[in-house]
């Protein structure tokens, strides 16, 4: 099936730039590369979502079951340091044993 698509001049010429540099065959591999692209990011914007959503379940399941720590606001920044630290920490012990 074949689509006509009129496009900004502008976007035609960097199509037709990419074209003659040699980089693509012809203007419907820019496209499809183009949209290979938007559907990559869209992929991974999903997964970060998702695995925000989990973080989040998980954050409320511990307060309901009163997994938590009370810290004052005056050491709540070194509070998240000190998380921020053993979290590098612990993704350095799974890289290396990982590797």
């Amino acid at each position: 099936m074949r689509n006509t698509v009129q496009l900004p001049d502008d976007i035609s010429r960097r199509i037709n730039s990419l074209v003659e540099s040699g980089r693509f065959n012809h203007a419907d591999d820019v496209l499809r590369e183009g949209l290979r692209l938007v559907e990559e990011q869209a992929a991974g914007e999903a997964g970060k979502l998702e695995a925000l959503r989990q973080a989040a379940d998980l954050g409320f399941a511990d307060l309901e079951q009163g997994r938590f720590t009370d810290v004052s606001v005056e050491k709540l920044a070194d509070h998240i340091a000190r998380i921020g630290r053993d979290a590098i920490q612990q993704a350095g012990k799974r890289v290396r044993s990982d590797g």
